[in-house]
């Protein structure tokens, strides 16, 4: 089984992601203790590339990174990058975007995850970059028990049920990450066969 280190400190991540990709011959593993990059990138490719740098040169080995976050129509694409420091705890995070947009309706609470991927070889060059998008509204509350960060709050296009009320099934198979994660799996296949 190839193994390829996921730019991330997040053990949860490095589990969806398995999850995912546990019939294609890889298995992600964590960088070791230390890893902890600046990500002042301007996109999220740019902070992608800078995670998976950082990890490579850590570990001599190939580096997956995403970065990834919520995009709000009615907040200009707010709070974007900046997703994971939007505020304190996850929960102020959402007490925060419900409350930027109480005043909007539900029509114009269009939102957007995104996930951009970029594969590092073990010697630092770049070797794959896309992303990956699920679509959405910001609901009025947050409703289910599943997922993590802004998946209460996020109405799956063509559902009814925020992210964080589908299984972990349901999820793997639509969410940004899945979508990013499979344009690499792809790659990897066709690599493997030349």
């Amino acid at each position: 089984m190839r193994k390829i280190v996921l730019a991330t400190s997040n053990s949860h991540k490095v589990e969806e992601i398995n999850a995912i990709t546990k019939d294609f011959g890889v298995e992600f593993i964590l960088p070791p203790k230390g890893f902890d990059p600046i990500e002042d990138g301007e996109t999220f490719e740019d902070n992608a590339f800078i995670k998976a740098k950082e990890a490579n040169c850590l570990t001599n080995m190939p580096t997956l990174a995403d970065d990834s976050g919520l995009c709000v129509d009615a907040l200009n694409g707010l709070p974007g990058i900046f997703s994971a420091r939007y505020a304190g705890t996850q929960k102020e995070k959402i007490e925060k975007l419900l409350g930027e947009l109480k005043d909007v309706p539900l029509e114009r609470r269009g939102a957007k995850f995104v996930c951009a991927m970029v594969l590092l070889d073990k010697d630092g060059n770049l070797l794959f970059s896309d992303k990956g998008e699920c679509f959405g509204k910001i609901g009025l509350e947050a409703k289910g028990v599943n997922g993590f960060g802004y998946d209460p709050v996020f109405v799956v296009n063509g559902t009814c049920k925020s992210m964080a009320e589908l299984s972990e099934e349901e999820k793997n198979k639509i969410s940004h990450r899945a979508v990013a994660l499979d344009k690499v799996v792809k790659f990897l296949s066709v690599l493997k066969k030349d």
